[in-house]
């Protein structure tokens, strides 16, 4: 089966596991330290904090924010649940935003500027399929309006571009991202401040760490303000260090692989859409493919299926899962909406060939064609 995407794993990160498995400390100490440091200096910022998750990191950046019951934070629906459970999580309410078109599936300005209010405090930006959003727009809004701008950067590491946009960014290591750690995430924070607000309340909100207090003439701490148990271990990092080295790589040969997409769907299937057509940085997280109006999404799936191609579909709107549209039944977002009704996400990674690209798109315009047929036929 040709996956929508795959893992790069292999020795080194056997042996470094095997180092902290040698070293008998698992729990955050050096490897996690060397892995925030060497993952600030890739998106030249001064420092960073390693979480359990993206969830974790957009949960401590809106807590660390101080944002609250009585607030509204401005998302998109079309991202993955956990960009508005973490609104939710801090006792805010999550306000869903349009995107701007088909061809830039990104959060729409003049939707957000709709939806604010007197009690919206933050816009949560989501990089979809790797795709930056327009920083200069946003922090205009944002700066007008005294918001903080959270980035929700899963599908873009590696750009520098990320966590310059305003307050902080949310990073995912999850196993299908563009480096992995397994499970993890990280947060980038250019204030002092902030970040280590933040790098406190991933630990319970305790002054000291276990590592720290074993390096110390005293083994006692204290608890000075609301914290979590989103830190990061010593494995974790260990495997991130090494796919750190990795990435700049992985993500060029990404963007080389989305080139040839596009060049074949333009000639195998031209009725596809393929977002982002203009150029835009990205870091190429997905390949997120537009099938025409009148082609039955799940023939398509299940044709490629039979070829031994996996597809999935990013997402399904959030403001139409079942808990939120019990608790925002009246929420009509018509683009999120089409958009979701005909995305599939066909393979991009890069242990992909060239060649299996081509068979994606001719199975992917085979799939199409008889769709078509059994349309017109019923």
């Amino acid at each position: 089966m040709l996956l929508v995407s795959a893992p790069i794993l292999g020795f080194p990160e056997k042996a470094a596991l095997a180092k902290v498995v040698d070293s008998g400390w698992l729990t955050m100490g050096d490897q996690v330290r060397a892995f925030e440091e060497a993952f600030a200096a890739v998106h030249d910022a001064v420092d960073c904090v390693a979480v359990s998750s993206c969830t974790a990191a957009l949960h401590l950046i809106l807590h660390g924010l101080g944002i609250g019951p009585g607030d509204e934070v401005l998302v998109p629906s079309l991202t993955f649940v956990a960009t508005a459970n973490a609104v939710l999580y801090v006792g805010a309410t999550p306000v869903f935003v349009d995107i701007e078109s088909a061809e830039v599936p990104l959060m729409s300005l003049s939707d957000a500027e709709a939806k604010c209010t007197g009690r919206t405090k933050a816009v949560i930006l989501v990089h979809f399929a790797g795709y930056l959003a327009d920083r200069e727009e946003w922090q205009r809004f944002a700066r007008v309006r005294g918001l903080h701008i959270v980035e929700d950067a899963a599908h873009a590491p590696g750009l520098k571009e990320v966590g310059t946009y305003g307050a902080a960014a949310a990073f995912s290591f999850y196993g299908n991202k563009n480096m992995t750690t397994a499970e993890g995430g990280a947060v980038i924070a250019r204030d002092a401040q902030l970040r280590e607000t933040i790098r406190q309340a991933r630990g319970h909100g305790m002054t000291s760490g276990t590592h720290q207090r074993l390096n110390s003439r005293t083994p006692q701490y204290d608890v000075t303000m609301l914290g979590f148990n989103y830190r990061m271990d010593e494995l974790r990092a260990a495997i991130g260090l090494v796919q750190l080295q990795n990435l700049q790589e992985w993500n060029e040969i990404r963007r080389i692989l989305v080139v040839l997409y596009r060049r074949l769907i333009a000639d195998y299937c031209s009725a596809v859409t393929v977002p982002f057509g203009k150029p835009r940085t990205s870091a190429y997280h997905i390949m997120p493919v537009l099938l025409p109006h009148d082609v039955d999404r799940q023939t398509v799936i299940d044709h490629l299926r039979t070829k031994g191609i996996q597809t999935t579909i990013h997402y399904t709107p959030v403001h139409q899962m079942t808990l939120y549209r019990q608790m925002f039944s009246e929420i009509h977002l018509p683009k999120t909406e089409d958009f979701a009704q005909r995305e599939l996400t066909i393979p991009l990674h890069p242990q992909i060939t060239a060649s299996a690209i081509e068979s994606v798109v001719v199975a992917l315009a085979t799939a199409i064609e008889s769709s078509g047929r059994a349309g017109a036929a019923a």
